[in-house]
């Protein structure tokens, strides 16, 4: 069955790069195209699609406005088109955190460029996007932080990609001030980690940094992975720090949630615990059976609550995970492990 897509974008010439793309798969039929919400919104409802590019920055348009519409009136897997700006960086966090499923970064160059290059990962992408259609869903956290909070010295490593963000932040809100060292792996684009680790550091109680080589790693803080420019490693068991290694994509993927877990399967098993969450492909799975294998807990979120059920698939089918929960009940599972 072809997946059905609407692409909105104010450029007609990017209008017709992104149908281009589309069009290289032939599982997907572009149905539509508009220049504006008012259209696209028409369109929407004659359509009906599957999927709809949206993108991020429409001048004298409020795309994030039309996004949060469509989440509460019409819910529709969104894949948010943007550049690589810090405007159109801070705009796709945001969406992310309205709702949409993927964001798509334009890099630089030419057409010839950009279709050689870029078409792939749009198309996996938007067809990823299609099979949320029915599980869209605004997440929120359950739960208050525990009270009285005391650390027993273990840390918490997260690895998440499609869906991640709002996952991220709702299991987040639930963390004390005084939280474990938590490191986080999301699958973004570069440049787009610092504005999200901002943005979250905003929304939730503990420090939340992007992290840097060399940094060391305390309580109260979340580290997130920059995207893109190396994997997020820690190193020294005594008084751990973050290291970004220079390594090329593994498995697709830079920064690496398999990166993250193997470097911290060499821990104390009693100073770790891994958790992943929602996300296509198995990147983590791996690292998550050595931690696993290691004597360290690790956790899933379940297929009920993840919007794309592939990462904690893969980790449940080759034995990665001691513990299987829906998403508002990972928090207090895993501060719990890290209580005195």
């Amino acid at each position: 069955m072809s997946v059905r897509a609407l692409v909105v974008d104010d450029s007609p010439t990017m209008r017709g790069l992104v149908t281009a793309m589309l069009r290289r798969d032939p599982e997907i039929e572009v149905v539509g195209t508009a220049s504006e919400p008012l259209k696209a919104r028409a369109l929407m409802r004659e359509l009906d699609p599957d999927v709809v590019t949206l993108d991020v920055e429409m001048p004298g348009m409020d795309g994030l406005d039309f996004l949060d519409r469509i989440m509460r009136l019409r819910p529709t897997p969104v894949v948010m088109v943007s550049s690589f700006t810090t405007s159109g960086a801070a705009a796709t966090v945001r969406a992310l955190e309205l709702g949409a499923v993927d964001c798509f970064a334009k890099p630089s160059g030419g057409l010839r460029t950009l279709l050689e290059t870029c078409a792939d990962e749009l198309i996996a992408k938007v067809k990823g996007a299609a099979g949320c259609r029915g599980r869209l869903a605004r997440v929120t956290p359950a739960a208050a932080p525990p009270v009285g909070f005391e650390w027993n010295g273990r840390m918490i490593a997260i690895g998440a990609s499609t869906g991640g963000v709002e996952a991220l932040t709702a299991l987040l809100s639930t963390f004390p001030v005084n939280c474990p060292p938590t490191l986080v792996v999301q699958h973004m684009p570069a440049n787009f980690t610092r504005m999200f680790a901002t943005r979250l550091s905003m929304r939730v109680r503990p420090k939340v940094v992007e992290a840097e080589d060399g940094m060391p790693i305390r309580q109260g803080t979340v580290y997130i992975a920059p995207g893109g420019v190396g994997h997020l490693t820690v190193s020294g068991r005594q008084q751990p720090v973050c290291r970004i290694a220079d390594d090329a994509p593994l498995s697709g993927h830079r920064p690496s949630v398999d990166m993250l877990f193997h470097s911290l399967a060499r821990h104390d098993p009693a100073r770790v615990a891994g958790i992943i969450l929602t996300g296509m492909g198995q990147d983590g799975a791996a690292g998550l059976v050595a931690m696993r294998r290691a004597g360290m807990p690790t956790i899933g979120q379940d297929e009920a609550t993840s919007l794309i059920y592939g990462m904690p698939r893969a980790a449940l089918e080759c034995g990665a995970l001691g513990t299987v929960l829906p998403l508002d009940a990972i928090a207090s599972h895993v501060l719990e492990l890290c209580r005195c």
